[in-house]
């Protein structure tokens, strides 16, 4: 019996070794958290799959910074943790993973709190598959528009930017406007049970790894706000489809109609952002405006929607100051297209929109 004990010791070191020596090196490619020395951030960097939103305070020389970052294990970084490089515009950075085989590109962004108000949509990112909304200052990018076209690209149904559901055409109220389209996913969206993709536009980011396995989480809203918001104002236009259909299945005499909203509400350690699933029921929002009579018109029909308070809420002048507080804008083609129930080809246009509010200092 001893022997066959030794004999048995001996195969599970053997195998033990065996199976250490052959382990693959790290195969993951990714960003877990980052660092801003010598900035003061308001609020916890937004990271997603390919970016990240590092927010800091107003009057922050972003001319000359060096973020810090923490991979995965055994993943290289270029350029280097620490670099110091001009975030007057976002800077792309590439992960390779320790295998030295998979690489992933983020995108970094850093942001000052006063978040943009007045949203012409007459400004896109060049050189991108398809269309990126922002806002500028100059020749500085304030503000990223954010939507659901990184995850709309994985369906293979584009082949131009202007297929995406979400994308700028020339003839707007003035100038070009923002066009929401709500498109077909093709097999691919079909066989996910995901038929359809409402054209959307939003304050916040897009989490592209979230995507397939859950999209109303990937769907990250708000960006930090210092301002009491009292309404939302702008013009749009609205057609609905042809044929409305819940899962992909036709539903008779039912149309389709547009949303747009907005909310603020208080962020947290354990909640910096809402998304999909809580943006109008968790506990921490505190106020919203909502279009409660969208209707189909092909003039350019202008909105004023006022921001109601909750019951029960009410806004922390300190928190206020502090950047404790987000704001989110959202605009979609197709009021359940989060379920993926709406109609092939409701169009929604937006132009000349404003985010009215009054100081607290």
């Amino acid at each position: 019996m001893k022997a066959k004990h030794v004999i048995a010791y001996l195969l599970l070191a053997i195998f033990s070794s065996s199976c250490i020596r052959e382990e693959a090196p790290n195969a993951e490619a990714d960003i877990l958290s980052c660092r801003l020395p010598g900035a003061v951030m308001t609020t916890s960097p937004i990271i997603t799959n390919n970016s990240i939103n590092i927010f800091v305070a107003p009057g922050t020389d972003i001319s000359s910074l060096a973020p810090e970052f923490t991979l995965t294990p055994g993943a290289t970084i270029d350029p280097p943790s620490g670099s110091t490089r001009d975030f007057h515009s976002p800077q792309p950075y590439t992960v390779t993973a320790a295998d030295g085989f998979w690489k992933k590109k983020y995108t970094v962004a850093v942001i000052d709190t006063e978040l943009a108000t007045i949203y012409n949509f007459e400004d896109t990112l060049g050189g991108q598959k398809y269309y990126i909304f922002v806002e500028r200052e100059g020749e500085r990018v304030v503000m990223e528009w954010a939507s659901g076209s990184a995850g709309y690209a994985m369906t293979g149904v584009p082949k131009t930017a202007d297929d995406y559901p979400t994308f700028q055409i020339a003839n707007g109220k003035s100038g070009k406007c923002l066009s929401l389209v709500t498109r077909s996913t093709g097999f691919f969206g079909s066989i996910m049970g995901m038929p359809i993709a409402a054209g959307n536009l939003f304050i916040g980011s897009f989490d592209v790894g979230n995507a397939m396995s859950n999209p109303l989480k990937a769907t990250k809203f708000g960006l930090p706000f210092r301002h009491v918001p009292t309404y939302l104002a702008g013009y749009y236009k609205y057609k609905a489809g042809d044929q409305f259909t819940e899962g992909g299945k036709p539903v008779s005499g039912k149309r389709d109609i547009c949303d747009i909203y907005a909310i603020m509400y208080e962020t947290s350690e354990s909640v910096p952002t809402l998304d999909g699933t809580n943006a109008f029921t968790s506990p921490n929002l505190i106020s919203m405006a909502r279009i409660d009579d969208a209707k189909e018109t092909d003039e350019w029909t202008y909105f004023k929607l006022p921001f109601n308070m909750l019951t029960g809420k009410y806004i922390d002048k300190e928190k206020l100051l502090e950047g404790k507080y987000n704001v989110a804008i959202v605009f979609t083609s197709s009021l359940e297209g989060d379920h993926f129930n709406g109609a092939i080809g409701s169009t929604l246009l937006i132009d000349e929109v404003e985010l009215i509010y009054r100081s607290e200092n």
